[in-house]
Parts: structure tokens; C-alpha cells; sequence
């Protein structure tokens, strides 16, 4: 059972008395992304206004995240097929482009059904009512092609497949980097800087280049790969930093980025390269396993 208003109760319940009435319904989707981004679509021809948001129309197109009732804690897992357009973008980047670059990676998605009395402009703008049908996160991309892509979508109930316990005991640091358990502002260990010459989808060239970069972040500020980040491999001091990942396209001399330090999660590098001993939340001294043969 879904929670409505009454106002929408009393509309549906006029709509069961009169056999030949038709709802006029419009699903609207929300894209939330992890940077707090709230993308809004809808699959009618006009805009739909709801929850403070106005859904854009003749855009992104959604197809799926059916309605499921089931008892018990079982995931539900869809797959589903986003079309888009060159034009339609985020950040500046095309949105199966964004897509592809992990910019919806744990994107929160949710389809909610709005009820109207007509498709004026005055009752898109003030619904009568809507009900949320599904609400869940991007789990994998599974493929993305020139004008649609496919998306496999979890259930909020994914949250619940958590390891357990809490706690383990190991040598390395449990903390994921700048989180709140580590304490670490993200933004003290970044450094601004420019693609230099001859770099590719894979090395950036750079004189600020560093090894405190390994395992960092790299996330771009301007030009064709603006606003996606992806991780570092490895850096020769001076010289240029090494992806993990080739970018879908290479950068042009002088687009901006801002790159992060990256952390092993040792004691070592805790202590000496954040000095934040304190807040280490690993085992060095834990005994290695014992085999009997």
C-alpha cells in the first residue's frame, strides 16, 4: 500500500464511479546524485511541477523501475533503459557521456507517479496528488551506446547487504579516505593545476605532478572531461601523473583539474604523510595467520 493524500484518494475514487473516466498521470523521475545534484525528468509532453521541482519534458527518457510488492527483504533489482540525447547534458558533458564516466555512480533514482486534472499549463503546475512507485540506487552500467544506455537499479533494501561485523581486525585502516571517521578535509590535500602538452586519455602531463597523488583522485574543472573524476595510478615526481582508467576523451592542453592525495591505508602513511595518527583505524600488530599442514 502506497501513502497518498485525500485529495488524490477522493480523485481515484471518482475515477472508480465513473467506468469511462481516464486518469491523466505523468511519471517523474529524480536523479540524485552522491555531489547532491538533483536531476528531475518526465516521460509526459509538457513540464510537470512537483515536490518543488520541475520535471523537464522532451528529454531524458526512462523506461522501467516497475511497481513490486513482495514480502520478505528480498532486493529488487531492475534493469532499465535510459535515451538520450547529445543535447541533453550535466555539468556542461552529455548525459550518456556523464553516464559512462561514473558521475551516477550510487545515484539514487526514484519514479513517482503524478495524478493531474488536465495538461494545462495551470494543472501540470499543481497536481493533484502523486505516489512514489519505486526508489532505489544505480548498481552497474551495464552497456551504453550512442543513444540509450542500459542500468541495472537496486532497492534501497541493497543497504542492508552490509559485511558483517562492523569491526574487523586488520592491519590496514578501515576508514575510507577524507570520510568522517578519518576527519581529513578533502579539500586541504588538493592541489590545482593545468594539462600540459601531449598528454593523453591515460598520462596527464604535469610539472606538479607528485607521489603523494598515488591512489588519489583527479577531477576536471574545465574543458571536454569537465566535471569527471577518476583515480590515479601512479606519478613520476615533475613529470605527469598515470590514470587507472583511460578518460572516454583525451584532454586538451590547459584544461583545469584539481588532484588529490591518495592514501594506502597504512600506519606509516597515516602518521607521515596526514599526521593523523589518531584517527588510524587499523591493526599493524596483528599476529598473521598460522597455517598447519
Amino acid at each position: 500500500m502506497r501513502a497518498a493524500t485525500s485529495a488524490l484518494v477522493n480523485y481515484i475514487n471518482v475515477l472508480r464511479a465513473e467506468p469511462d473516466a481516464q486518469a491523466i498521470m505523468a511519471d517523474c523521475y529524480t536523479f540524485t546524485l552522491l555531489t547532491g545534484l538533483i536531476l528531475t525528468y518526465t516521460n509526459a509532453d509538457v513540464p510537470v511541477t512537483l515536490n518543488g521541482y520541475v520535471y523537464a519534458a522532451n528529454s531524458i527518457l526512462v523506461d522501467g523501475l516497475k511497481f513490486k510488492c513482495a514480502a520478505g527483504l528480498e532486493v529488487d533489482q531492475q534493469q532499465i533503459t535510459v535515451s538520450a540525447r547529445a543535447t541533453d547534458t550535466v555539468g556542461g558533458v552529455s548525459f550518456l557521456q556523464a553516464l559512462r564516466n561514473g558521475v551516477f555512480d550510487g545515484c539514487e533514482i526514484q519514479r513517482e507517479r503524478a495524478f493531474l486534472n488536465s495538461w494545462s499549463v495551470t494543472d501540470t503546475a499543481n497536481p493533484i496528488g502523486s505516489v512514489i512507485l519505486f526508489k532505489g540506487r544505480v548498481g552497474t552500467v551495464d552497456s551504453i551506446g550512442r543513444t540509450s544506455a542500459q542500468i541495472t537499479v537496486n532497492s534501497d533494501l541493497v543497504l542492508l547487504d552490509l559485511q558483517m561485523p562492523r569491526n574487523v581486525y586488520s592491519p590496514a585502516c578501515q576508514h575510507v579516505l577524507y570520510d568522517s571517521g578519518c576527519t581529513l578535509i578533502k579539500s586541504a590535500f588538493g592541489t590545482a593545476g593545468t594539462v600540459g602538452a601531449g598528454s593523453t586519455g591515460s598520462i596527464i602531463n604535469w610539472s606538479g605532478a607528485s607521489v603523494n597523488f598515488i591512489q588519489g583522485t583527479i577531477t576536471f574543472s574545465s574543458g571536454i572531461n569537465a566535471g569527471v573524476s577518476t583515480n590515479v595510478k601512479s606519478a613520476i615526481a615533475v613529470v605527469s601523473l598515470s590514470l587507472s582508467y583511460p578518460l572516454l576523451n583525451a584532454p586538451s592542453a590547459g584544461d583545469g583539474f584539481t588532484v588529490y592525495f591518495g592514501c594506502d591505508h597504512t600506519l606509516s602513511t597515516c602518521t607521515t604523510k596526514f599526521n593523523n595518527l589518531a584517527n588510524f583505524r587499523g591493526f599493524p600488530f596483528v599476529p598473521p595467520a598460522t597455517y598447519s599442514y
